[in-house]
């Protein structure tokens, strides 16, 4: 019955969306997650495509209000925002289901792969089966930031800020938190004014407000109060800091459990811009000061978390298993890598979901203030030139397979070297834009074909 009633409200705009079980958003939240490739501009477009345009649960102003909160906490902003949306449909219950669910399919395929790496190393099938899934994926965030980009630049100021921040972020590698603050400062004061966001022919399947599951008026779980934000802090702060504090007790400042606990804990807090924004430094650390892996290996660990579902930082637990495989102690070496593995995730996620629980409720209750509108609509103008940055970056590491670093002051940025250009990872990723953009084809069978066309691939030799 529910499904019914959804229909006739996808047909008729006037009416509200009704209220969905936590039956059927658990559903939902299952096929996010398992659709989450790409890292955060694949992912977003996937919430935006399901909860704003499909499902119809969340307006996109809402939408883009919680993705510019999340864009502004360090950690990976996608699953920040599946936990504020999974919180703003059904509370904190629904918060973890969203945001667990967002990242278990990522902590399962991640396991999975380090197992195999560790005790066989690469895998030519899987590898092949990774490279007609990275073109795809590559397809498909470019397809993101044209959708997120049509919706959210309304206005010649906003462009010209989408670019800026694009150009800042790429070219000259402009701290992402200075870029958001900059965007901010400016739409606060009102030098960039921003017309509203439409819903006109083109954006026939989103849904306003007043159509939303909430109104215009704050949800249910949007009550801020300091002894709710006291008690709330305190559990996610235990949940975090209490298994550090037990390790570095028990086994010593020394030992690699502990290691991974305190760096994991550190990069979980300084993690603004995702993933690309601190897994330089991620590699620098973990390659040169601790060892516990080797440059190559760990941009076999990027690569894995580029191809599989759930946020780029999955890479950490890699990361985590690998450092844990090489220095065992007593237990065995899988069994460390698994616990090593699970502590680096555990450590690196617990802090997201206290970055939501504690800020979304007065996120929510701010959204009246126009002033604090006008800043966030500046805010989702940058973060649209920074998601362009990701789209790029991920396009180059994918058809090149070479880069060089140019460092010509104020110039910094990784050029690709052109004579290893990947041809068959270029024609895979023009034939899955042609079968998104041009046969409309959806995620599942654009994937699939890729995936099928990577393994035929090093069948008959060609990769």
């Amino acid at each position: 019955m529910n499904e019914a009633v959804t229909a006739i409200s996808r047909n008729d705009p006037t009416k509200r969306v009704p209220y969905p079980s936590l039956k059927e958003s658990t559903r939902t939240w299952v096929r996010v997650a398992l659709l989450s490739f790409g890292g955060p501009a694949g992912q977003i477009a996937v919430m935006h495509r399901i909860l704003v345009e499909e499902k119809r649960w969340i307006s996109e102003p809402r939408f883009l209000h919680a993705l510019n909160y999340c864009m502004l906490l360090p950690g990976p902003e996608a699953q920040q925002l599946a936990t504020y949306v999974g919180w703003l449909i059904h509370g904190t219950f629904g918060g973890l289901i969203a945001g667990g669910l967002f990242i278990l399919p990522g902590i399962i395929c991640i396991m999975a792969l380090s197992y195999v790496y560790a005790l066989w190393g690469q895998v030519p099938f899987v590898t092949a089966l990774l490279f007609g899934l990275k073109a795809a994926v590559l397809a498909i965030v470019v397809e993101a930031v044209i959708r997120i980009g049509k919706r959210a630049l309304k206005g010649r100021a906003l462009i010209a800020l989408a670019a800026a921040a694009f150009v800042g972020i790429f070219f000259f590698a402009i701290p992402f938190p200075l870029i958001i603050l900059t965007a901010g400062l400016l739409g606060l004061m009102g030098l960039v004014r921003a017309s509203p966001i439409s819903h006109g022919a083109s954006t026939t399947t989103s849904v306003s407000d007043e159509q939303s599951l909430f109104g215009d008026e704050p949800v249910r779980s949007a009550r801020p109060s300091m002894a709710r934000t006291i008690r709330v802090a305190a559990v996610w702060l235990s949940l975090w800091l209490v298994p550090v504090t037990a390790l570095l007790i028990l086994l010593g400042p020394h030992d690699v459990f502990s290691q991974i606990a305190v760096f994991f804990s550190k990069m979980a807090m300084v993690t603004f811009g995702g993933a690309y924004a601190v897994l330089a430094y991620v590699a620098q650390q973990a390659v040169q000061h601790y060892g516990w892996l080797k440059p190559t290996e760990m941009l076999d660990g990027l690569g894995m978390a580029e191809t599989t579902p759930g946020p780029l930082i999955m890479v950490l637990q890699f990361v985590g298993f690998t450092a844990a495989y090489r220095d065992p102690g007593v237990l065995s070496p899988l069994l460390a890598g698994t616990l090593g593995g699970l502590l680096a995730t555990w450590v690196t996620f617990i802090p997201c979901f206290l970055w939501i629980f504690v800020g979304a409720p007065f996120i929510e209750h701010l959204r009246g203030i126009s002033a604090l509108n006008s800043a966030l609509a500046a805010i989702t103008a940058a973060v649209v030139g920074v998601i362009l940055n990701l789209a790029l970056w991920f396009a180059i590491h994918t058809i090149f397979a070479v880069t060089i670093p140019v460092r010509v002051w104020p110039l910094t940025f990784d050029a690709p070297v052109l004579s290893s250009l990947n041809r068959w990872a270029l024609i895979l990723t023009v034939a899955a834009a042609v079968a998104i953009f041009r046969l409309k084809w959806g995620m599942i069978p654009t994937l699939a074909s890729s995936c099928a066309a990577g393994v035929v691939l090093h069948l008959v030799g060609a990769i």
